[in-house]
């Protein structure tokens, strides 16, 4: 008998085994995270604790795509079960408040579409006018550009980008018409070429992490108001902005060509300051195999999940496939460690990056190395999520 068991307990297990190697790996990844995460409130180390946040948003808008493309309910229902929590029925938001002035919290509204869509409830639809009010008087620079919150005055970050213009133009695409239709598009495009012009570094042809209008900061150049650094993770963001906002800004607009020709710059310069034996990014970017900087995983996913898609959009050439799904095979590579069980991590995570702020973040490279290192962290699983689904849309 205990022959038996045994035999039968070992043709589960390799049935499971054979069934996790057939898993697509953006599934993978999901099923992995939903078995440390039971629900979606321990995502990103929350420890069950709801808070309305750019890192849960991030991940589960993948989520949400991959239950799409899969037509996997167990994945929608997870998420959904998230957003049921955050949003009232009066559109109200827990623990969100238009005056606190964050860019970061416009974030998790991108997917208030998918589910007002989804399921016709009013109450999305009156959480997504909610956070148009954000947008309306959110503070700005004197040329028109976001500040990244309140609490950090004149202040542009490529971060900030990522957070605001994705729900700002499915808005504009979804419920405005005519002039001020127009009008927003402009702004969103502005929002990337200020941005641009103003963290461009003509030395190394990347992009700094921010920059301080009033060039008052102390983390700042005081002539050119720019941080130290181009921080990886930072970039990442702008670039899956410029994608992001490119999907869904009208083909017959003019001006999606300035970010079309930015995101093309930005992937010429990439492949560079790659570490050349693996393929991926450093933390800080524009400081390649210097002492104690690392391979990073939430921008070598970034920047893997960008190529793919801007290739798929035609916004990027298709003669880059080929070195596209060899960074993505190098992200794995590099990142992805499987455990006795058969679940799957990203490790080598930057915890968080910023400026100024309590902890008196200096920008510098210390700092920058400074930050806690840890696995599956929603900057990079999301992203990683996304990469994948644009791999298997290949196959």
């Amino acid at each position: 008998m205990k022959r038996i068991l045994f035999l039968l307990s070992s043709l589960v297990l390799i049935a499971s085994c054979a069934k996790s190697q057939e898993e697509p790996m953006s599934l993978k990844m999901i099923h992995s995270q939903m078995h440390r995460c039971p629900e979606a409130t321990y995502l990103d180390f929350a420890r069950g604790n709801f808070r309305w946040n750019y890192t849960p948003g991030l991940e589960l808008r993948a989520y949400t795509d991959a239950a799409e493309f899969y037509n996997d309910e167990e994945i929608y229902e997870y998420v959904k079960a998230w957003y049921d929590k955050a949003v009232n029925e009066d559109g109200t938001i827990n623990t969100y408040s238009v005056q606190t002035y964050s860019t970061d919290l416009i974030c998790p509204a991108k997917s208030l579409f998918y589910f007002y869509d989804k399921t016709g409830d009013e109450k999305f639809r009156k959480a997504i006018d909610l956070v148009k009010t954000q947008i309306d008087g959110h503070p700005r620079t004197s040329e028109g550009a976001f500040w990244h919150k309140l609490r950090y005055p004149h202040q542009v970050w490529l971060d900030g980008v990522y957070m605001a213009e994705p729900f700002y133009v499915e808005y504009a695409n979804r419920f405005l018409q005519g002039e001020e239709q127009l009008k927003a598009y402009d702004e969103i495009v502005n929002e990337f070429v200020i941005a641009a012009k103003h963290t461009y570094d003509p030395v190394t042809h990347l992009y700094r992490h921010a920059w301080d209008e009033s060039h008052s900061q102390f983390w700042c150049n005081p002539e050119t108001g720019q941080s130290q650094h181009c921080w990886g993770r930072a970039l990442g963001w702008y670039c899956m902005a410029l994608n992001d906002v490119l999907e869904e800004l009208p083909a017959t607009f003019a001006r999606r060509q300035e970010l079309i020709d930015i995101l093309r710059q930005i992937c010429a310069e990439l492949p560079k300051w790659a570490d050349p034996e693996s393929g991926v990014w450093y933390q800080v970017l524009d400081q390649p195999g210097r002492e104690g900087n690392y391979l990073e995983a939430t921008c070598s996913v970034m920047f893997s999940y960008t190529f793919l898609k801007g290739i798929r959009l035609g916004f990027l050439d298709k003669d880059l496939l080929p070195y596209a799904k060899e960074l993505y095979a190098n992200v794995v590579k590099t990142f992805i460690s499987t455990d006795e069980e058969g679940w799957i991590s990203l490790d080598q995570c930057c915890s968080v990056g910023g400026l100024g702020g309590n902890g008196n973040r200096m920008g510098d490279f210390a700092y920058y190395l400074s930050e806690p290192i840890r696995s599956n962290d929603s900057k990079g699983v999301g992203p990683f999520v996304w990469a994948s689904l644009e791999m298997e849309r290949l196959k």
